[in-house]
């Protein structure tokens, strides 16, 4: 499903730092190309928090760039359906086959800030990910491979394990600790 302004719109913000991120994201989907990387000061991502079928693990990634213990995920290059995006990018990174949506909704949003850094030999200026969660379910038993390109390591954590494994303090105190705090309410 295209991701759109209503999408957005009809999302209902879990805290003060999701209401205004929709405040801002909802301006940006106003410029034609904030769904591709030429947009160099910002640009749609989507990632995934994607559980066990027992809800008490999480799905991480050793992220290159960040060095970091990260969730999963990447950037729409021009595909309106985030849901879609979400799930190709979990399954590139870990080499799962079997990964499917608990839901088609949003799960969570934030812009997330990015510095610079060398990608592919090329240098990447600091932007913004103007980003959209899914929350997506795998099989714990299926076999994990790594992305050298992405990562260089994929694992299951306990949720809190999660976040103490993340080395970037803002990630883990607003968006993975967010992340599992509306995890625990569903379930």
């Amino acid at each position: 499903m295209e991701f759109t302004r209503g999408i957005l719109q009809n999302y209902v913000p879990f805290n003060e730092q999701e209401e205004k991120d929709q405040k801002e994201m909802l301006e940006a989907l106003q410029q034609d190309d904030i769904f591709e990387r030429t947009n160099k000061i910002a640009h749609m991502t989507a990632s995934a928090w994607v559980v066990n079928q027992a809800r008490d693990k999480v799905l991480m990634c050793y992220h290159n760039i960040y060095d970091s213990w990260s969730w999963l995920g990447g950037h729409a290059d021009g595909e309106r359906d985030l849901l879609k995006v979400a799930v190709k990018e979990v399954k590139e990174e870990s080499g799962l086959t079997d990964v499917r949506p608990l839901s088609d909704d949003i799960y969570s949003i934030e812009i997330l800030t990015v510095d610079g850094h060398v990608k592919k030999g090329q240098y990447v200026s600091s932007h913004l990910h103007f980003n959209v969660t899914y929350l997506l379910e795998a099989k714990e038993e299926e076999a994990l491979s790594v992305n050298e390109e992405e990562n260089s390591g994929v694992q299951w954590f306990g949720l809190e394990e999660a976040i103490a494994a993340s080395t970037e303090p803002w990630f883990c105190e607003h968006i993975y600790s967010k992340l599992n705090q509306k995890l625990r309410s569903m379930f």
